[in-house]
This record gives C-alpha cells, structure tokens and sequence, in this order.
C-alpha cells in the first residue's frame, strides 16, 4: 500500500523533497530581486536627491537652514511740522490658557517636579480683577471667559491692540503673585496719538492679516502704496533644536520702507478745530452734521479739516455708528452731494461782475420774481425788502436779485458754472468723491434756481475750490492735503500749488471780495454779522438750503444744510473757512460761528501778528 502511494505522488509530482528546493530556488531569486531593487531605488535617491515630488536637498536645508521675512516699516504720516500722525508701532494681543495640561519644568523644583502654567481656578478671581484695571473689559466679562469649559481663551476686541505699557503692568501684577497662564500675542500695529483729528481725511490703516499695515481709508487707502514699502528676506543657519545660530544671519533681500508723508495740516490748529466742533456740538447735540474746512488762499492747502460724526483711528470709536441718515464711513467732504444754497450766490455775483453786468448801486425791486410761464420766485422771506440797491440785496441774500441777475447772463452762467468746476470731480486722490449735480439748464426755471443755489447740488471740496478762486485774484487752486513725500533714503518731493483754471479776472475777484464784506458789515441788510472777526475784515456769505429727499422726490420738512464761508482778509486773503451743519436750522449761525471765529481768528493771528 504505502509503495503504491509513493508510486502515485511521484507520478503526480508532489514529491515534498523536490518541491522544497523548489520554493527555496524561487525565494532565493526573489529575495535577489529586492536587494536590488533596494539597491537600485537607494542610488537613485542618492545620486537623484529626491523621493517622489520632494526634493531632500530642500528638506535639508528646511532642517538646518531657516528663513524670515523683513519687514519693511510703513511710512510715517506728520502733519506740515514733522508732529506726527500715524505710525508704526507694536501692539499685544491678551489671551488665557485653561488647558491644565499645559506644564513647564519648574524653576525651583525638585525631581522633575512640573509648573502649572495655566490658569487655576484659585487664580480667577485675581487674574479678572487685573485685567479689568489695567483694560477696558469688565470684570465679570473675563471672568466668564475664563469660566469656559475651554483649552485657551481670548478677550473680544478689548483684549487687543494693548500697548506694551499696558502688557508689562499686567505681567508685573501676575507675576508679583506667581500667577500663570496669561500671554500675550504680538502684532505690527499703527498708532495715532492725536485720537481724533481729521480721522476721515487721513483714515485708519490696520492688520492685513498676514501681519501687514493695509490702509482703509483716507489717505491711508489714497496713498497705501506709497505708505507700505517692500519686505525684505533674510536666511540663517538652525541647530538641531531649530534655533537661529548667531552670526548666520544673511540678508537675501533688503526691506525697503515705506515713504513718510507730510500733510499741509497744521497740529494746533486742527487740535483747535476739534475742539471746537466738539464743544459746540456738546451744546447743540442735535444737529445730524457737521463739517469744517480751513483753507489757505494762496495755496489750496487744507490747515485744518474735520467732520461729525466721527471716529478715532487707532481705538475705532465710533465706526460702529451708523445710521439711515448718516454713514460714518463717508467722507462728507467729497462724498456727500447737497443743494448749497445762498453760499452760490458768490458765485453769481462774480460772473455777473466778468460780464458786467452789476452795478452794485444800480437798484432791484425783491420780494418775488415771476417767469412768463406764471412760475413765481421768492425771498425767504417773502416778502422782500423793497426796492434796495443789488448790494444790500447781496447782503439780504435775495433769491429774487440774484435771478435778476441769472436772467441777464443766459448762457455765460451755464459756462461760469464749468470754469468754477461745478458738475465735475475735483481730482483729488481720496477716494469715493462725488461730481456733484446740475439739472437742465435749458429750462429757464430750473437754470435760475441755480442762482441762489436751488437745484444744484455741490460737495465742501468743489465750494472750496471755486473759493479759491475769489480769494486768490482769479486763479482757482485745486485743494491739496499733502505738502511732500520723503523715501527712506531722504529724498524729498514737494508738492507744487495746482492752479485749474481761471474763471474770473483780479479784478473780479476783487470786486466780489468787497461785496462780501456787506454780509458781514450791513447791519442793516447783513445775513452774517456774526462772522466779524475782531481786528480784520473779513469776506463772508451765509447759506441755508433744504436737503432733498430721494425717496420721496421731495424736500424734508425742518431739515436744513446750513453754510457760512469766510474770507480774510478782505484787502489780502490768506485764509478761507467753510462750514456746514446739518440740523433744524435753529441757531445755526451760532453754531457755525462758535467753530470758524475761533479757528480763523487763532489762523489770522498766528499768520499776521
């Protein structure tokens, strides 16, 4: 039996001595095999220096050699006497850690005893008390926050943008008390150590994200290339715990910062400006509005410059305020469009004086002004003041004297209104900036309201830019915020006086100047006495108009814009103040001149005493 099966297995092949050799023939070729695929694939990692899509030369150096960013520094903005603006600096960000996990080798332990580095619960009660006395958050807010069932916290905005002032009081208060498990995260941070002060005109920049200054707003946004400069790369050697090797540090590209911007704003006299807008609104707190321009006549640079409501830069204040009426995002200055009213009426008088057709002393009767179609025109009043000489007229701020006028000039008016840029951008490089409105002057209805300023709609910039006109003998200078740029290497570029055109003579312009001051002098017929300034003569024209009502195609009830423009002085003007308030009307010239007196006044002595 057993020889029959021996018999079988190997007629069938299955003779185990055979079929071991076999196998072990096989196994030793494979194995053969491998080596040398092994060998193969270890050359070409040697010889090739990569592993897939990685290149181990790279990952080499990423473990031995580092490399970080320089940061270029973002230029500095001062006003016209170097006093500064906005800068760079650093500022921290507060958070806690509750992860009880988190330990450290202690400094005074033994046998490895580890510290606690977070915060305890012993610790709370102290650690919110600290905080709240040394931030703006509330006590019992960071005592919430450190109750969360949470591995680390932070403190909402009142946890960020601490100084290191602020960052070292509450260290040193901790640590007085052997307290852990407060930190601290650092950022590139700008400051405005001014608060307030002409927030829209020269903005806010903030972090990027990516630990970078981008503007968003203002001349910050305007100039944000100018301002931000290039970053730099530097390269060093690391050890074997991945710290930097002194001495191996090597530039690759050096960071070029940002050029300083001086602005033609004058640091007492917009301090001054703030001041006063913010007492006086203090006092009148229901005006919607208000916005403030001083301006050298000479130049078209802006001194002073300001808006309510408003915002402070660095803390951001006030730009969570924002309503139907008025976004406090907008630059009212060139964003906001409005009917000027009787402040147009310089300019009327102006081009009827360039085409001469007023006589100051010639006579018109007020009062209403009607059109062949039956459309009646009238004073504010109503009823007029009789027959009075165009110059009491101007100082009464007669709509009716100045259609008399409008009607005599036709075409020259439309054209007058272009060459004063009136329905045109100014150009400046702020952004967002409105062209104003004319409507059909084809209608002669609609081109005579113009003349009293009904109809048109303009922004404080284009007023003061045709005032520039009236002050300056003629020549209409474009307003200007910067005085010059400085790179890092010290080079200075200045910017020059921007004349944009002439639309009257000198001697127009003189003759309108004298006009003014009937505003101001008349005591009789005069809109304005309350814009004389003690010991100067000053050019002046009041303005109150309606403010117009999209949505319903009609003008509010009670709610006026109301304006004042002041020139001094008359004889040599140097300086041109514009304000505009928006509210009931009541009181209004009150609260313009509470504001332009006093910042005129303290410009005029500063220049000429």
């Amino acid at each position: 039996m057993w020889e029959k099966w021996q018999n079988f297995i190997q007629r069938k092949g299955l003779n185990p001595i055979v079929n071991r050799k076999k196998f072990s023939i096989f196994l030793f070729f494979v194995t053969i095999g491998v080596f040398l695929l092994f060998i193969a694939r270890f050359s070409y990692v040697v010889l090739i220096g990569r592993v897939g899509n990685t290149s181990l030369s790279d990952k080499t150096q990423e473990l031995y050699q580092g490399s970080s960013v320089i940061k270029a520094k973002r230029g500095t903005i001062y006003d016209r006497n170097g006093n500064i603006i906005a800068a760079d600096a650093t500022s921290y960000s507060l958070y806690a850690v509750l992860d009880n996990t988190y330990l450290g080798i202690a400094t005074n332990g033994k046998n490895g005893s580890r510290e606690k580095l977070y915060v305890e619960d012993k610790n709370k009660e102290k650690v919110a008390e600290v905080i709240a006395k040394n931030t703006d958050l509330e006590k019992e807010y960071v005592l919430d926050q450190l109750n969360q069932d949470l591995k680390q916290v932070e403190f909402g905005n009142g946890g960020k943008n601490l100084t290191l002032e602020t960052k070292n009081k509450i260290e040193e208060s901790l640590d007085a008390d052997g307290i852990k498990g407060i930190y601290f995260t650092e950022q590139q941070a700008r400051v405005y150590p001014n608060g307030i002060f002409a927030s829209h005109l020269i903005g806010y920049a903030q972090n990027d994200g990516e630990d970078s200054m981008t503007g968003q707003m203002g001349i910050e946004k305007a100039e944000n290339e100018t301002l931000s400069g290039k970053n730099g790369k530097e390269t060093y050697l690391k050890d074997s715990a991945q710290r930097k090797i002194a001495g191996s540090v090597e530039v690759e590209k050096k960071a070029v910062d940002g050029k300083d911007i001086y602005t033609t704003l004058d640091l007492n006299l917009q301090v001054l400006l703030e001041d006063s807008m913010t007492e006086v609104l203090k006092k009148f707190p229901d005006q919607d509005d208000m916005t403030a321009m001083l301006v050298e006549a000479k130049t078209g640079n802006i001194v002073a410059a300001s808006q309510r409501p408003t915002f402070n830069p660095e803390t951001k204040e006030g730009l969570e305020k924002q309503d139907d009426e008025t976004d406090i995002w907008s630059n009212l200055l060139i964003q906001r469009q409005y009917e000027p009213g009787s402040t147009m009426k310089v300019f009327t008088v102006a081009t009827a004086f360039e085409n001469g057709i007023l006589d100051p002393n010639a006579y018109v009767k007020t009062g209403v002004y009607e059109f062949e179609d039956g459309t009646k025109i009238y004073d504010w009043n109503k009823e007029g003041e009789g027959t009075i000489t165009y110059r009491q007229a101007f100082a009464f701020s007669s709509n009716v004297a100045m259609v008399n006028l409008e009607t005599q000039m036709k075409d020259k008016w439309v054209e007058s209104l272009d060459k004063f840029g009136f329905n045109k951008l100014t150009g400046t490089n702020l952004l967002n900036e409105v062209p104003g409105y004319l409507p059909d002057m084809s209608n002669s209805v609609d081109s005579a309201i113009t003349s009293y300023g009904q109809g048109i709609s303009v922004t404080p910039f284009q007023m003061i830019q045709a005032y520039t006109a009236i002050a300056n003998n003629g020549t209409m200078l474009k307003p200007n915020y910067i005085s010059k740029v400085v790179d890092s290497n010290g080079e200075i570029k200045e910017m020059p006086v921007k004349e944009v055109g002439k639309p009257i003579s000198a001697e127009t312009a003189k003759k309108t100047l004298d006009m003014m001051t009937s505003v101001v002098e008349d005591q009789t017929y005069g809109t304005g006495t309350s814009y004389g300034i003690d010991g100067y003569r000053v050019s002046a024209k009041t303005g109150t108009a309606q403010v117009f009502d999209n949505s319903t195609g009609k003008y509010f009830e009670k709610i006026y814009i109301n304006s004042a423009v002041q020139i001094a002085p008359t004889e040599n003007p140097e300086y041109i103040m514009f304000v505009t308030t928006k509210g009931d009307g009541e009181q209004a010239s009150t609260i313009i001149s509470s504001v332009s007196n006093k910042v005129l006044k303290e410009a005029l002595d500063r220049k000429l005493k």
